[in-house]
């Protein structure tokens, strides 16, 4: 490609991927998980994977043609990954196991990864020529995966995927893609026999949920800010210090987010200012469900907390993560009281204004460990640009061989955004 001309992508048409093998028929049920945690809208993300030592260009095909027979031989254990979600009744999704497998789009990119910066932001492909899309005749809100491969001329790949919420958590949808990048490599069976028994999860009384939440469509800016380890361990060792404890990597960089965003977002000292996070119960279904290890449903509950924002501006940082890990220790209960039905408030309906701030963990759920038979991703980052009825951030691994955490943070608003940029950087 010449300096001065703009990478294209070319794509064929979008093509399904069946079951390797025959599978079974019928309507399977979503869990109660599924269906208060998820709305039916699907998750975007893409996986850039550097030329592996010693590939040739010449057998990016043959690779391609190995990562579409994972996939169709992932769907005979995953079958209902194959069919389409619908409605036994207004408002009740179900899956039917139609067994008409996955679309799968293939692509060429006229550049190397080095000539589009490795996909980093700001990215110099338009990301909806990265991601995968049906045919017109196909409504994407009953699809459960897509794939699109890209091949790059240095040898290189970008999988962009694009999956339900309804059906997967992030860690559920990893484990599918590591399932499907087995068989590409030749296993004979998955490392993990995949469970979906979304029946066994407890259905409680619904609580009433009151007003639908009013939207603000804010502006926010996109900003990329890394967080090396040598800060991480900085911050836990001044919590050590303070209070003879210890944190996690998520408790420490979630707390300076929050003070962070709270010193830079310009709101009155009364006004409230909130973190929520959707935290993993999979280990709180233990003795619920059949094998705790194998699912792949949603397995979430969430977490919340609201402050002034002074009291979180004045608040040394140790103080901030011992209100985040206060939190995460009342969740036990909190999730085991809605299992039971004993939950007196609906902790899924969360103020949508600019004082509230969403955190997403996408560093440990998997994405990053999926090996479709070219190598371990270089890096992952998610695409959500569009998202901007509430404040954002969402932590990755940064590309290798850089360490420590990225966050992608949609939070601010551009009055808001260079003091927020200024805060971060005395941790960077």
């Amino acid at each position: 490609m010449t300096a001065s001309a703009a990478p294209t992508v070319a794509r064929s048409a979008p093509e399904l991927v069946p079951p390797a093998g025959p599978t079974p028929g019928g309507t399977l049920p979503l869990s109660s998980i599924d269906k208060t945690a998820a709305v039916r809208v699907s998750v975007d993300f893409v996986q850039v994977f550097p030329p592996a030592a010693g590939a040739a260009v010449g057998d990016q095909g043959a690779a391609v043609a190995a990562m579409r027979d994972g996939f169709a031989r992932a769907l005979v254990p995953y079958y209902p990954v194959a069919g389409r979600i619908a409605d036994a009744s207004p408002g009740e999704p179900v899956v039917e196991c139609t067994g008409q497998g996955v679309w799968f789009v293939e692509a060429a990119a006229s550049c190397a990864l080095a000539d589009v910066n490795n996909l980093e932001r700001p990215l110099l492909i338009p990301k909806d020529e990265l991601l995968p899309r049906p045919p017109p005749e196909e409504k994407l809100e009953d699809l459960i995966v897509m794939a699109q491969v890209t091949k790059f001329t240095c040898g290189g790949f970008a999988v962009g995927i694009c999956f339900s919420h309804l059906v997967f958590d992030g860690q559920g949808a990893a484990q599918f893609l590591k399932a499907a990048g087995e068989m590409a490599r030749g296993l004979p069976a998955p490392s993990v026999a995949p469970v979906w028994d979304r029946d066994a999860i407890p259905d409680p009384p619904k609580l009433p949920r009151g007003p639908p939440p009013s939207f603000t469509a804010f502006s926010f800016v996109t900003q990329v800010v890394d967080i090396p380890p040598e800060s991480i361990a900085r911050i836990k060792d001044e919590f050590g210090a303070a209070t003879g404890q210890t944190c996690s990597t998520f408790d420490a960089v979630t707390a300076v987010v929050f003070k962070c965003r709270a010193l830079a977002a310009g709101l009155p000292d009364d006004a409230e200012v909130r973190l929520g996070f959707a935290a993993s119960t999979r280990h709180l279904l233990q003795g619920v469900l059949p094998s705790v290890e194998g699912y792949y449903g949603n397995c979430v509950y969430p977490v919340g907390i609201t402050r002034t924002s002074k009291a979180i501006r004045e608040a040394p940082l140790p103080e901030v993560i011992g209100v985040m890990r206060g939190a995460k220790e009342a969740l036990t209960a909190r999730f085991t009281d809605w299992m039971h039905g004993g939950a007196k408030e609906d902790h899924y309906n969360v103020p949508l204004d600019y004082g509230t701030v969403t955190v997403s963990d996408w560093s440990r759920v998997g994405f990053n460990e999926v090996d479709y038979g070219f190598g371990e991703p270089g890096y992952v980052f998610t695409v959500n640009d569009h998202v901007n009825i509430v404040a954002s951030v969402i932590y990755l691994k940064p590309p290798t061989p850089k360490r420590g955490i990225r966050l992608m943070l949609r939070c601010v608003e551009e009055p808001h955004a260079a003091a927020f940029a200024d805060e971060l950087a005395k941790y960077e």
